[in-house]
């Protein structure tokens, strides 16, 4: 019996050609997209999968409040471990201190290579379970040893083996390669920890780490835990989360609360708001796969379309069928038989239509996503997935069709009725809903990365490169460099900075000032810097004056932002001081020598920090920051530039990056978004108008005698064309209607995140509405015109 159904479901796809066409690529795209979103999601929903013990994986966090305002983030003082080891160590199976992944320069022999890592105890590789491919688990055991990952250990040392060589970091260091582990794959934390030095060589190195050992006002490390069996996150954050208030008084004031930030949530639910957790990319997961879902719904409705429209042409077929003594249950078998080979020949293609792509919109959504050939659950899923869309496609025509009654159908006498035609309506306005919202979506987000985009940055990141300098090599050079650099032609001019140009890396407070409110907790970005600062990067003096050379006092001197004068509540800040709070053993007072114009350091979509530029007098450079000559070409100039950095500087790695490219990376996962979202719509706008045109054409096919009696009557091309456009015309306007104020809402809730955010405009919603408009009338107009111009003597002949 199934074998018949499948047949005749065949006979008839290939009887309707252009009907299967249509519903074939319908389909395709509806599911290529959703299989497309599907892996994504997987991906995201899959990210920190390598570690196998990751629901025990925790990072501690903490909460601070200034101000009224509480900021939470990873950062905590290193007396915390103490007190939780001391305390609690009951909690906890592993309890490690990290530092932060930072570049450092890897030298063996004659090959130097700059690779991110980190500084971690002991127990950090058996926590985090790498997989030690060469040498001891226990790496980190001698202060001298260095881990490296597999892909670091090729690029230093080729078909050698690593093991007990001497690797040189920083220039500075002499390691021995302990271990090689794995590399991390990329959706994972860790993924570009590419070494691993014991953090006991962290403390050797770093006097200010060991003078930290009892400073809990400094935020500047980072924790990770493994819990205990007899235990979890919740139990352990009530236990320890006053731990700090209750062992450092001078930091109470600031209210901070530890806790344990579940690896589960590090990647999908790392936002917090006023100290809570207000989710994160998961908002994305939730995004798209509500778009798939609806571009998936978009193709069903085409298929119920298409085959309620057919109605009449089929209805001999199920008159005939019933009088012979099918039963309705039968039919409706029937008709889902071909709903299921139309969706079985869909996802073929969906298939052949995803590897096609699948290279492009990992390079768009900066994935490796590769397709699961191999995984069971997924063609299980996959099978779900066909029975489910050919159920959703198929089940109101099956049941449309199969209620026909045969005595009607057979005498001739059966009408689709007044209001036959009304669900298939209400089908093609929700398409169109549906569309008109994404286009709407769409163009919002576009719009609120150009406003972004389009706000003033403060200083010209045009011709700006910045070099690291994360070697001792650096300490006492930068007057001998700068020289040299502008001496060749390639540089105007340089400074040097203890953060890159585009973030910030250190925040202060304990400062008092004359005027500081009573209770007031300041917290400063402060960034260091050479007195040329302003200068390369083009920064704006807009009170006082920059620094100088010329007067020794500037190196007490400081320069703040816009922000930060009207932060500290300074109407006239030139010569006022920021005094240290601490009583006992004060730093100098620090002179204000002039006002700079806000430059955007951190996410462009909020309000400038308040920053302080402090005189670098102990040489903290971590960056060069070089204005190229715009006389010349930049590729000549990062040559000559390149020149003179290896005469001084031959054993570390020419490293560089374009400012303006470090701050366009700002955009690129607002990008990616509105770009995902772009071709997802316009593949939306392509289903739909694929089945407006089948539909169009059936509803010319079913009126070609009328329109053939028209046009003897005298009809134009334009009254045949206005008589078949109109209908679906007016259905898309009430689309239009229904998404506007649907979309409305949505986008501006998302547009409520962002502090600075573009002003929705009456015109996006006409653009998108006109749109949608113009879409359809091209749609239709091509089956309808060609109605309009077909011979009506060979509609009329039989009559």
């Amino acid at each position: 019996m199934f074998k018949n159904y499948l047949k005749i479901a065949w006979r008839n796809l290939l009887k309707n050609k252009g009907y299967t066409i249509i519903n074939v690529g319908g389909l395709a795209l509806g599911m290529a997209v959703t299989l497309i979103i599907g892996l994504w999601i997987q991906d995201e929903l899959t990210y920190n999968s390598y570690f196998k013990n990751k629901d025990s994986i925790a990072q501690v966090f903490q909460s601070q409040t200034f101000n009224g305002e509480t900021g939470t983030g990873p950062a905590i003082p290193r007396p915390l471990e103490k007190a939780l080891r001391d305390g609690y160590s009951d909690n906890f199976k592993h309890l490690i201190m990290c530092s932060w992944t930072n570049d450092h320069y890897l030298k063996y022999g004659d090959k130097s290579i700059s690779r991110p890592g980190n500084y971690m105890q002991q127990a950090g590789p058996e926590l985090f379970g790498l997989n030690i491919i060469k040498g001891e688990k226990n790496g980190l055991r001698e202060i001298n040893s260095i881990m490296l990952s597999q892909s670091t250990a090729d690029a230093l040392f080729g078909s050698e083996d690593p093991i007990g060589k001497t690797v040189t970091v920083s220039n500075e260091h002499k390691l021995n390669v302990s271990a090689v582990y794995s590399d991390i794959p990329v959706n994972n934390s860790f993924n570009d920890t590419e070494f691993i030095i014991p953090w006991k060589k962290y403390l050797a190195v770093n006097e200010w780490i060991k003078n930290a050992e009892d400073s809990w006002g400094n935020n500047s490390f980072q924790m990770f835990v493994e819990l205990a069996d007899n235990t979890t996150i919740e139990q352990v954050t009530d236990r320890i989360k006053n731990v700090k208030k209750d062992l450092n008084e001078d930091t109470a004031q600031f209210n901070p609360q530890i806790f344990l930030f579940p690896m589960k949530d590090w990647y999908l639910r790392s936002s917090f708001e006023n100290g809570k957790q207000e989710g994160g990319r998961i908002k994305y997961v939730w995004l798209f796969g509500i778009i798939g879902a609806f571009v998936l719904l978009l193709a069903c409705i085409n298929f119920m379309n298409l085959s309620t429209a057919r109605s009449e042409k089929r209805g001999k077929e199920v008159g005939i069928r019933k009088s012979i003594g099918s039963q309705r249950g039968q039919l409706i078998y029937q008709f889902l038989s071909e709903s299921f080979i139309v969706v079985l020949f869909a996802f073929i293609v969906a298939i052949l239509l995803v590897l096609l792509s699948l290279n492009g919109f990992n390079d768009l959504s900066r994935k490796e996503i590769v397709f699961p050939w191999g995984n069971g659950l997924f063609w299980g899923a996959s099978l779900v997935f066909i029975l489910f869309t050919a159920l959703l496609a198929g089940s109101y025509p099956a049941l449309y069709l199969s209620s026909f009654k045969p005595v009607d159908v057979l005498k001739g006498t059966f009408k689709t009725g007044k209001h036959a035609g009304l669900p298939r309506k209400i089908l093609v306005v929700l398409q169109f809903t549906v569309s008109v919202a994404f286009i709407i979506g769409t163009v919002i987000v576009m719009q609120q990365i150009n406003y972004a985009k389009n706000r003033p940055v403060g200083y010209d990141k045009e011709g700006l490169i910045q070099v690291p300098t994360f070697s001792q090599d650096f300490v006492g050079k930068y007057d001998l460099m700068r020289a040299e650099f502008i001496g060749s032609g390639a540089v105007v001019e340089m400074s040097t900075s203890s953060s890159p140009t585009t973030r910030i890396w250190s925040n202060r407070g304990g400062f008092v000032w004359d005027g500081k409110p009573e209770g007031f907790q300041e917290d400063l970005a402060w960034t260091e810097v050479s007195p040329e600062y302003a200068k390369s990067l083009n920064l704006k003096i807009v009170e006082g004056r920059d620094f100088s050379r010329d007067f020794a006092s500037d190196s007490l001197g400081i320069l703040i932002n816009e922000t930060a004068k009207k932060y500290l509540g300074m109407e006239n800040p030139i010569g006022q001081f920021l005094r240290d709070d601490d009583e006992e053993d004060p730093n100098p007072p620090l002179k204000i020598i002039g006002v700079v114009q806000d430059m955007i350091t951190q996410s462009p979509y909020e309000p400038v920090k308040q920053g302080v530029y402090v005189y670098d007098r102990q040489d903290n450079a971590s960056y060069y920051n070089l204005r190229l000559n715009p006389n010349q070409s930049a590729t000549q100039n990062i040559t000559t530039i390149e020149n003179v950095f290896k005469e001084h500087f031959p054993d570390i790695p020419f490293e560089y990056d374009f400012i303006d490219g470090e701050y366009g990376e700002k955009f690129a996962s607002e990008e990616r978004i509105g770009t995902l979202s772009g071709v997802f719509t316009a593949l939306a706008i392509l289903i739909s108008c694929l089945g407006l045109f089948g539909l169009t054409s059936f509803v010319a096919e079913q009126r070609k005698k009328e329109i053939g009696v028209r046009k003897v009557l005298g009809a134009s091309i334009f009254n045949v064309w206005n008589m078949l456009s109109k209908d679906f015309l007016k259905l898309v306007v009430i689309s239009c209607f229904i998404a506007v104020p649907i979309a409305y809402f949505i986008m501006n809730g998302w547009l409520q995140e962002y502090p600075y955010r573009v002003i929705l405009k009456w015109w996006i919603f006409a653009i998108a509405m006109l749109g949608a408009m113009l879409v359809t009338i091209l749609t239709v107009s091509f089956q309808a015109i060609k109605a309009a111009r077909a011979n009506p003597v060979k509609s009329l002949r039989t009559e």
